[in-house]
């Protein structure tokens, strides 16, 4: 008769556990990126009235008689599955999509949050304003390299620090321009005129070792059947000798098939050097570079000239930021300029479900989640990362309510049992009346 008795309690304790989990769940059905738990019971040692019997002489085997003892908690497991995404349009409020956590340190140890709500302090870190724990990743050197062999760093988003201005120059397999376009092979053949003929021309900018700006006239003079001779002038700040110092020009001709492609059968066809001597600004001179006009085509239509790209740029400074999917941060300049300043690192772990919580939507590895395996997004399993959106709670309303409803009639049901245990145990007492 006490079995019962205490088979009820242990299932009256044990919903009262498993409403709390669910009190828990339903509390922080918006707090960001948690992870909602879940509860799961056992039986425990069950008392053997009568042990089974084997087949013999002609008889079946008897099954064994147990009368158990009650439950107890299984466990409290926590379902990592992805929260949906809110967006927010805040630059610094990041989300994970995917498995993976981001790192923050407070300068001793490291912890794991799927809490992106973050922002820069005063010192140009990125931190997370509520706990004022660093986030971590790999600094970029003054290159715009990032070595992720090298150990985690509290990233920095130093606004306002300047960058050099860049002469435009080739660099590597990069040439100091490239453009592109078009030039009417309906185009009169060159005259000088007056009124000059045969002529398309353009203007474009380079960028000296100082910064400052020249502009560059090009004069494509339609000179033969496919044929187009450049010819240039730059401007040097002295405006009674505006754009009339000459460019040096090497391999000016840009010879063109039948086709209306360059012919590639011609040395350098399309690769134009040009050379700006005597700059008068007190920057390194002459200042040379490639022009790559290997794109330019010949077809009859309006001719036009585009400026693809160019290697030169003026100083500046940083003013914002932005963040790819794959955690490199990319620093956004006055001049117009980006580089890499950063890379932010996120932790994959061989068992997330068996990380510890510790408060203030952090964990920490626990002996069975195994250790952390730190690395760039995007790679070996870790998700990606979104700028502007913030993860939201993973906890399933309807689901916690229907678990509600159930941990309340298990524990209406095992006081119940208390109470038809006492009347049985009262009608025994009352024998003796």
């Amino acid at each position: 008769m006490m079995r019962s008795l205490f088979s009820a309690i242990s299932g009256m304790r044990n919903h009262m556990s498993f409403m709390d989990v669910v009190g828990n769940n339903i509390a922080n059905v918006n707090t960001i990126a948690y992870k909602s738990s879940r509860v799961t019971f056992q039986d425990i040692l069950s008392q053997n009235v009568k042990g089974a019997s084997s087949p013999q002489n002609g008889r079946g085997g008897t099954n064994p008689a147990q009368i158990g003892l009650g439950m107890t908690l299984g466990g409290v497991d926590t379902i990592m599955t992805q929260g949906s995404l809110q967006s927010t349009g805040k630059l610094t409020d990041f989300s994970i999509q995917g498995d993976g956590f981001f790192i923050v340190s407070d300068g001793q140890r490291e912890y794991y949050t799927r809490d992106g709500a973050f922002d820069i302090g005063v010192d140009g870190g990125l931190v997370n304003p509520v706990t004022g724990l660093r986030v971590m990743g790999w600094q970029a050197d003054t290159a715009g390299i990032v070595d992720t062999d090298l150990p985690l760093t509290p990233l920095d988003i130093p606004f306002g620090t300047r960058i050099s201005a860049q002469p435009t120059a080739d660099t590597g397999n990069s040439m100091g321009m490239v453009m592109n376009g078009n030039l009417d092979s309906g185009e009169a053949l060159y005259a000088a005129g007056p009124p000059e003929v045969g002529v398309v021309g353009t203007t474009v900018t380079a960028y000296d070792s100082l910064g400052n700006t020249h502009t560059i006239r090009l004069d494509y003079r339609h000179t033969a059947t496919n044929q187009w001779t450049l010819v240039a002038n730059f401007d040097d700040s002295d405006a009674d000798t505006l754009m009339n110092n000459p460019v040096t020009v090497t391999n000016g001709v840009l010879q063109f098939t039948a086709a209306g492609v360059l012919d590639t059968g011609v040395a350098n066809n399309g690769m134009v050097g040009l050379s700006l001597a005597s700059l008068g600004t007190g920057a390194t001179d002459p200042l040379a570079f490639t022009v790559d006009m290997t794109k330019f085509t010949q077809f009859a239509g309006q001719s036009q000239t585009n400026l693809a790209s160019q290697t030169g740029f003026p100083a500046g400074a940083l003013v914002s930021f932005s963040v790819g999917s794959s955690g490199e941060v990319s620093g956004i300049y006055s001049n117009g300029a980006n580089r890499i300043i950063g890379q932010l690192a996120l932790a994959g772990f061989v068992n997330p479900g068996g990380m510890q919580r510790v408060g203030q939507n952090l964990w920490i590895p626990s002996s069975n989640s195994g250790e952390a395996l730190t690395g760039t997004p995007n790679s070996n399993g870790r998700g990606v990362v979104n700028t502007g959106t913030l993860e939201n709670s993973n906890v399933d309303l309807a689901q916690q309510f229907t678990n509600m409803i159930i941990a309340q009639r298990g524990f209406q049901s095992s006081s119940r049992v208390i109470t038809a245990s006492d009347t049985m145990l009262q009608d025994l007492v009352n024998i003796i009346r």
